[in-house]
């Protein structure tokens, strides 16, 4: 299948519209991603967006585009520094073991490893560059305790936030801070403080504010105007929307699009760390198959408020199992996890077309899960009247399709040895002669292996 530049549609968080998603270069996209914050467990909505953006960069490839997917780590922060003193630590410790747990939890979930991971702190240098060009540019100015940036300089600050500079300056929290200019205004270094890491820097010692490292990885490891720049909706406003303000100031091109995913939900609050109501990623992985939150995801659509309880996590199991009962069924193999192209596979064309064209549609994930679903009704009853070809050839469809959310199913086929295959096959070769005593033996033999028996079509089929 060719991909047809402009074919997919996505929400522009600057624009407020869904709109084609017009490429620098066709055929080739570029992502940016933020990254966690690595001093401590990732919670549900870490993992929800996380997958939103995944199930995108799954879609691209498999409709046959190149993409270049970058995703940060910032290893220096206050939060790292706060618990590296709490518990007698060095701050690289500290980072080194959650972004060890963070990649654990995106490896069980199947979220595809970035192309490239850069750390905050490989990126220092490049940091202290662009604040020394906003403050020759005059759009920075110096502090007692750091450098900021002064957004009145920023004509369009507040597009993001869906607010102009007035509106946003009404509303911001009264801070304690005779230097700033402004209650908006953003640091962009901040000055050396006893035991904190430091670095050197023209304007003085001190490490880099949050928001400015996003904007330098990106440029550097994406160029001007790279496609679309992702994340959560808690990012939008202040931290994209920072971003963006010092590249503007600088005359740069910056990403094209903009795409945020929607919050995690407990009761009527988001899910965060601040709130302190969050559910740790890691427990709800080591408690549910990882393949259940990601339907979970799919189900829902990705700009829309997500709920996660344990009901909703076990009905996903449920529609979970009904799906690895029709790999089971049609003895499909099981997929790698690794991205999917539908133009590698023969698939069902009405059944490939619906599920795209939802996908093409603002990543319309339900609508597109919703034809899978239906087509597996029709899989079953097609094998039910007889028509297997047409039952297999919808259940393969529906199989390589889902691969490419990056939902893999499990047919419980790779789990049979050869012995128990050999005792299938004598069942058969006496169920063909009637000799209905020994069939029910060797049923009880495979059974007693842990297996469970069905007859299919005069064959028996074993699953675990």
């Amino acid at each position: 299948m060719a991909y047809r530049r402009g074919m997919l549609r996505l929400h522009d968080t600057l624009t407020g519209t869904v709109s084609p998603l017009e490429l620098r270069e066709p055929g080739s996209v570029t992502i940016y991603a933020c990254g966690p914050t690595v001093y401590d467990l990732p919670h549900l909505g870490h993992g929800r967006y996380v997958l939103v953006w995944d199930v995108l960069r799954r879609h691209l490839i498999a409709s046959g585009l190149s993409v270049r997917f970058v995703s940060n780590i910032t290893d220096i922060d206050d939060h790292i520094i706060e618990r590296a003193a709490q518990e007698g630590r060095t701050e690289p410790d500290v980072a080194a073991e959650f972004e060890q747990e963070w990649f654990s939890a995106m490896a069980k979930l199947s979220v595809l490893r970035p192309d490239a991971v850069p750390h905050a702190t490989e990126f220092v240098v490049q940091m202290v560059e662009l604040i020394e060009r906003l403050l020759d540019a005059g759009v920075a100015y110096q502090t007692s305790d750091g450098v900021y940036l002064e957004v009145a300089h920023v004509a369009d600050y507040g597009l993001l936030a869906g607010q102009p500079l007035e509106s946003l300056r009404a509303g911001a929290r009264i801070e304690a801070h005779a230097e700033k200019k402004s209650p908006l205004d953003f640091a962009l270094w901040k000055a050396a403080k006893p035991g904190e890491p430091v670095w050197d820097a023209s304007f003085g010692a001190g490490r880099p504010g949050w928001h400015t490292e996003c904007v330098v990885m990106s440029l550097d490891l994406l160029g001007e105007g790279f496609d679309l720049h992702v994340g959560g909706q808690d990012l939008k406003f202040p931290h994209h929307e920072n971003e963006r303000a010092q590249a503007v100031a600088l005359g740069h091109t910056f990403c094209r699009h903009w795409g945020h995913s929607g919050w995690v939900m407990v009761g009527n609050e988001k899910m965060s760390k601040s709130l302190k109501n969050f559910t740790s990623l890691t427990d709800l992985l080591s408690t549910s198959d990882a393949r259940a939150y990601r339907l979970l995801c799919v189900q829902s659509h990705y700009r829309a408020p997500l709920e996660v309880t344990g009901e909703t996590i076990a009905a996903a199991e449920v529609a979970l199992q009904r799906l690895d009962n029709m790999a089971r069924r049609f003895r499909l193999d099981d997929l790698s996890g690794e991205p999917v192209v539908l133009s590698d596979f023969e698939l069902d064309e009405t059944l490939r077309q619906g599920f795209v064209e939802a996908m093409d549609d603002d990543l319309d994930t339900p609508k597109a899960f919703a034809t899978l679903a239906t087509a597996v009704s029709a899989a079953n009853a097609a094998a039910d009247d007889g028509d297997e070809a047409r039952g297999l050839r919808l259940a393969k469809t529906v199989a390589v399709l889902l691969g490419s959310l990056g939902i893999f199913l499990k047919s419980g086929l790779s789990d049979i040895d050869v012995a128990a295959s050999t005792l299938a096959s004598q069942r058969d070769e006496a169920r063909k002669n009637k000799n209905w005593s020994e069939a029910d033996r060797l049923r009880g033999e495979l059974e007693a292996l842990g297996y469970t028996v069905e007859d299919r079509a005069g064959e028996t089929f074993l699953s675990r």
